[in-house]
C-alpha cells in the first residue's frame, strides 16, 4: 500500500509539474508575442529629414479667415433628402461661395476647375513633374437633414460657442471640402507649385449614394486614363479615450469600408373595418418580421477581416495585462469579441448590422390598413457579400407574406494595402505624426459608414479614409446626430494636416523604413526637438 501511495504521489507531482511547465510555456509564448512580435508603431517623421519647406504659420488675420470660411459654408443648407430631393439652390450657392472665398485657387493657371453632374467640383492641380503619379483628395458638400429640435443652437447657424463651431456639416463633411481648398489657398499665396499633380473632388450627393457627383467624377477621370497613387477621403479619426487601457490618442486609417443594403419590406392585406379585425394585420405581420431581425442579429465575425488589425497594431499601446490579451488574440478572441458586442460603436466592427430606419402604415384609426411598409439598412461586414446577407434575412423572417425589394445594394470595398513601403501609407503617416505629435500610433481599420471613395476603385487600389480630427467618445453620436460641432483649434489642425500632406506628397522616392523607428517614436513625447 505504501509503495502504491508513493507511486500515486509521484504521478501526481509529475502531472502537476507537467501542468506548471505547460503554463510557463504558454506564459512565455504570450510574453514573447506581447513584447517581441507585436506590430510596431509607424516610422518617426524625423527619419525623413527636414520638414516641408513652407511652414504653417498663421497670422491672426489668417486664423479669422480660416474660421469664417468654414462658418460661411455651414450656413448654406446643402441638404440631401434623397437622390431625387436635394436643395439644388443651396448646392449652386455653395459653388459660387467657394469661388469668392478662395480666389487664388480659381485664378491660378495650373489649376483647372470643372463642374460635374451639375453641382460637384473637380480640380486638377498640374504639378511640375509629369512623371510622378498623381493622387486625389476627396470630400463632399452635402449634408443630412437637421431640425431645430434638440440642438443647442440652430443647426445651420454656424454659431461659435465655447471654442466650437456648431452646425450640420462641421465634421461631415464640409470641414474637409473647405479645409482642402483653404490649405491650397494658403500654399498658393506663398507661391507654391507642386511637383506631383493631384486632384480635388467635392461631391454634391454623397449622403444619397454619390451617383450624380463622385461616380461621374470617377468615370470622367477613367476616360482620361488617370491612375492614382492613392486617394484620401473622409472616414476614421484620431481616437482619444475610446479604448480602455490606451492612454494616448491613436489614429485609425480605414483601409476598407462596409458594404450596404437598403431594402424595402412590405406586407399586403385586404382592407377592412377595425370593428371586425382579422387575426393578423399587415402591421402586425411586418412588425413581427422586423422584430425577428432585431432579436436575431447577424453572426459575430470578429477576426475575419481588418477589425482585428486595429487591435494587433495597437497592442503595444495597451497597458499590462491588456497588452497580453491584444497580442494573443488567437487565444483571447472569444472574450474580446463578446466585449465588442456590448457597445454599438464596436459591435458595428464585428458584424453586419441591421437598422430599421422607416416604418409606414395605416390610413385611418378605424380602418384595417391594406399595406405596411418599412425600410431597413444593413451595413455589411467585409467578410460577407450581399447575397449571403439576404439569405440570412429571408431565413430569419421566415414568412413569405413579407416581400423584400432592394433599393440599393453593394458589397464591401476591397482592402487597401497597408505597410510602410506603400506610398500613400507613408505620406499619410508622416503628415499625421508631423501635425499631431501626441498621437502614439497609427493603425489600419474599417470605415463602418460609406463614402464617395467607393466609386474610385478603378483608379487606384490605395484608398484611405481618414478625417484628421481628434474624437472623444461623446463626439461620435454627433455625426448625423444632434449638436454636430468642430473645435476651432481642431479645424486649424485639419487645415495644417492638408497643407503639409500636399507638400509631403511631392517627394520623389520614399525613404526606407527604419528598423529602429519604433524606438525613436517611443521617445518622441520626451524629445520635441525639431528636425
Amino acid at each position: 500500500m505504501a509503495k502504491r501511495w508513493c507511486r500515486l504521489r509521484g504521478e501526481a507531482w509529475a502531472a502537476c509539474l507537467g501542468l506548471c511547465g505547460a503554463a510557463l510555456a504558454l506564459l512565455a509564448v504570450l510574453l514573447v508575442r506581447a513584447y517581441v512580435l507585436a506590430p510596431r508603431p509607424p516610422p518617426d517623421p524625423r527619419l525623413w529629414g527636414r520638414r516641408a519647406a513652407l511652414g504653417f504659420e498663421l497670422s491672426a488675420r489668417d486664423r479669422q479667415e480660416l474660421k469664417e470660411a468654414l462658418r460661411g459654408a455651414i450656413k448654406i443648407q446643402t441638404v440631401s433628402f434623397s437622390p431625387e430631393d436635394q436643395n439644388t439652390t443651396a448646392l449652386a450657392e455653395f459653388g459660387n461661395y467657394i469661388k469668392k472665398v478662395f480666389p487664388a485657387v480659381f485664378s491660378t493657371k495650373f489649376i483647372q476647375h470643372e463642374i460635374i453632374g451639375g453641382y460637384s467640383h473637380l480640380f486638377t492641380v498640374q504639378g511640375s513633374d509629369p512623371q510622378l503619379m498623381p493622387y486625389m483628395l476627396l470630400a463632399h458638400m452635402d449634408v443630412v437633414p437637421a431640425s431645430q429640435e434638440g440642438w443647442h443652437v440652430p443647426p445651420f447657424s454656424a454659431k461659435e460657442l465655447d471654442g466650437f463651431i456648431y452646425g450640420r456639416g462641421t465634421v461631415d463633411n464640409k470641414n474637409s471640402a473647405i479645409g482642402i481648398l483653404q490649405a491650397l489657398e494658403f500654399l498658393l499665396r506663398r507661391d507654391y507649385r507642386p511637383r506631383r499633380s493631384f486632384y480635388i473632388g467635392i461631391g454634391h450627393d454623397e449622403e444619397v449614394s454619390g451617383h450624380k457627383g463622385a461616380m461621374k467624377i470617377a468615370a470622367l477621370l477613367k476616360t482620361r486614363g488617370v491612375k492614382l497613387s492613392f486617394l484620401l477621403d473622409e472616414g476614421s479619426v484620431i481616437l482619444d479615450g475610446f479604448l480602455v487601457g490606451i492612454k494616448n490618442p491613436v489614429a485609425v486609417i480605414a483601409i476598407t469600408e462596409k458594404g450596404s443594403i437598403t431594402a424595402n419590406f412590405s406586407v399586403e392585406k385586404e382592407q377592412g373595418h377595425s370593428s371586425v379585425p382579422p387575426k393578423e394585420t399587415s402591421i402586425g405581420i411586418l412588425a413581427a418580421a422586423l422584430s425577428r431581425l432585431e432579436q436575431n442579429p447577424m453572426p459575430n465575425l470578429f477576426g475575419r477581416e481588418p477589425e482585428i488589425m486595429i487591435l494587433e497594431h495597437l497592442a503595444s499601446e495597451f497597458r499590462f495585462p491588456l497588452n497580453l490579451v491584444m497580442t494573443n488574440l488567437w487565444l483571447f478572441s472569444p472574450i474580446v469579441s463578446r466585449i465588442f458586442e456590448q457597445k454599438p460603436s464596436t459591435n458595428a466592427l464585428i458584424r453586419t448590422t441591421t437598422a430599421i430606419t422607416m416604418f409606414n402604415a395605416g390610413i385611418k384609426s378605424n380602418v384595417i390598413p391594406p399595406s405596411a411598409k418599412a425600410t431597413v439598412n444593413f451595413r455589411i461586414h467585409p467578410s460577407q457579400k450581399v447575397e449571403e446577407v439576404l439569405e440570412i434575412v429571408k431565413n430569419t423572417i421566415a414568412d413569405d407574406r413579407v416581400k423584400i425589394h432592394l433599393q440599393e445594394a453593394f458589397d464591401p470595398l476591397p482592402v487597401s494595402p497597408w505597410d510602410n513601403h506603400v506610398f500613400g501609407v507613408q505620406i499619410i503617416q508622416r503628415t499625421l505624426l508631423d501635425v499631431f505629435p501626441d498621437v502614439s500610433n497609427v493603425a489600419p481599420g474599417i470605415c463602418i459608414g460609406n463614402t464617395d471613395s467607393r466609386h474610385f476603385t478603378n483608379l487606384t487600389a490605395a484608398i484611405y479614409r481618414f478625417n484628421p480630427l481628434v474624437f472623444k467618445p461623446d463626439d461620435l453620436p454627433r455625426v448625423h446626430g444632434l449638436n454636430e460641432r468642430i473645435s476651432i483649434e481642431g479645424y486649424e489642425k485639419q487645415v495644417e494636416f492638408l497643407y503639409q500632406l500636399i507638400q509631403n506628397s511631392d517627394i520623389n522616392k520614399l525613404p526606407e523604413p527604419h528598423a529602429n523607428s519604433h524606438e525613436l517614436l517611443s521617445k518622441r513625447n520626451g524629445e520635441r526637438s525639431s528636425y
